[in-house]
């Protein structure tokens, strides 16, 4: 129970720092509106870290807070199937929280910005071109790379880290995912990132904000889930893990 309190709070923490930031820098009258893409980034590395911490010190040990993580983590002994898919499900459920703490944190705002796929922008990600196809081939990439690099970097070669480094170390990762590869889908590479947040979209009554794009919403979810497994299996061909 611990373990999904963590997970659940966590990330609902998570969200909230990285819907937030992109609230922030896109909606109309923000303060932070135009800030740019390393404003974003950042906040999103920040806040996995902040997510991690919190469901850390709620009593999951793990802190996954992605689905993807979680997968990877379950293929490797980690967790049993029935505690895998329910900490996958808390893990939306505190994504739909923490979109619901932004929508609320930004509520005069939501009025004031016109651009539909702005206001969608905040909850799920939008590709810079659409192309299923190329769009799907981004999100595996990083998330391959973030699963894999997360096992490469608690590799015993590595040695061991003073509690709570590790913590940092995924942080300034996603960081510079969304750096390097975030570009042409805005890198979920997180299915609760996506769906949690597109389903507060579609049930809040958000002014003006259209369709919640469900047409793409399988891209961000399969995606990371396949690529999860994927680098699950390089990592073990490797003996990384």
């Amino acid at each position: 129970m611990d373990n999904l309190l963590g997970e659940f709070i966590g990330t609902a923490i998570l969200i909230t720092f990285g819907c937030g930031v992109v609230a922030n820098v896109s909606l109309k009258g923000s303060k932070g509106e135009n800030s740019g893409w390393i404003v974003i980034t950042a906040a999103w590395g920040f806040g996995v870290i902040m997510g991690a911490f919190t469901s850390t010190a709620l009593g999951a040990p793990q802190a996954d807070l992605n689905p993807a993580l979680t997968l990877a983590k379950t293929l490797n002994g980690i967790y049993t199937g029935t505690q895998a898919l329910a900490t996958m499900c808390v893990q939306i459920l505190g994504a739909i929280l923490g979109a619901v703490i932004v929508y609320i944190a930004y509520l005069p705002h939501w009025a004031l910005t016109e651009n539909e796929k702005t206001k969608l922008g905040v909850f799920a990600t939008i590709p810079a071109v659409r192309n299923y196809g190329y769009n799907f081939a981004c999100e595996f990439i990083g998330t391959f790379i973030l699963i894999f690099l997360i096992f490469a970097i608690f590799n015993p070669n590595n040695g061991s880290f003073p509690s709570g480094l590790g913590t940092y170390i995924v942080g300034i990762l996603i960081w510079a995912i969304g750096l390097s590869l975030g570009g042409p889908t805005g890198y979920a590479i997180n299915p609760a990132r996506d769906l949690g947040p597109c389903i507060a979209h579609a049930l809040l009554s958000i002014s003006g904000k259209g369709e919640s794009d469900w047409r793409y919403a399988w891209i961000p979810i399969i995606a990371p889930m396949l690529a999860s497994i994927s680098a699950y299996s390089i990592a073990k061909i490797l003996n990384i893990i």
